[in-house]
């Protein structure tokens, strides 16, 4: 098995349910793909499984026989999605739009056999920001920021982050960019894991 992503987390979470897999980080340009399938009006669901599908498209073309994961996680709030933040300050602007607000997390997986899909996934989660001073803001970013600057909303539910929710309704590991339970089950169904 082959995961198709950068994702420090995702390989930690496919590692502690004990799967044997390679990394390889495919060469895809996100942002334009991003930025066209926004531009011709795509839901935020379509796009998240859209960008999954070209990672695991991608490494899965070159490596035939292998079982291909590819992922991505988008924010959605209020139709209008949140990539991860490009400087401190982007951060901060993120996080003042998010408190007091409620948002979806989409995390989307797709798995490629000899370049062609054979199943997908996408979670989401609602989550509901608390009223956030400017102060802690601020002070949250500085403290965070090496950490949070890779994730989409600007925080990391796993680490200090979990201080920024009032209510959380779905599935942790979507929340973490991996929707571990579909994927195992789907795993043992087809037979490639036993329990």
């Amino acid at each position: 098995m082959i995961l198709a992503s950068g994702s420090a987390i995702r390989a930690q979470l496919l590692r502690q349910a004990n799967l044997d897999f390679d990394v390889i980080v495919p060469r895809v340009d996100e942002e334009n793909m991003k930025a066209a399938l926004v531009a011709d009006g795509a839901p935020p669901r379509d796009i998240a499984d859209a960008l999954a599908e070209a990672k695991a498209r991608k490494v899965s073309q070159k490596h035939p026989g292998s079982l291909v994961l590819g992922c991505d996680q988008v924010l959605d709030h209020s139709g209008r999605l949140l990539s991860k933040p490009g400087s401190p300050e982007d951060a901060e602007a993120q996080l003042t739009a998010l408190s007091g607000t409620k948002h979806a997390l989409l995390s989307a997986v797709v798995a490629y056999e000899d370049g062609e899909p054979v199943w997908r996934f996408v979670g989401s989660v609602q989550l509901s920001v608390r009223d956030l001073s400017d102060a802690y803001i601020r002070d949250y970013v500085a403290r965070n920021w090496e950490s949070v600057r890779r994730s989409v909303g600007s925080y990391k539910l796993e680490e200090e982050g979990m201080r920024l929710f009032r209510s959380i309704e779905g599935d942790y590991f979507t929340v973490l960019g991996l929707p571990m339970i579909p994927l195992l089950s789907w795993l043992i169904d087809r037979g490639s894991l036993r329990v």
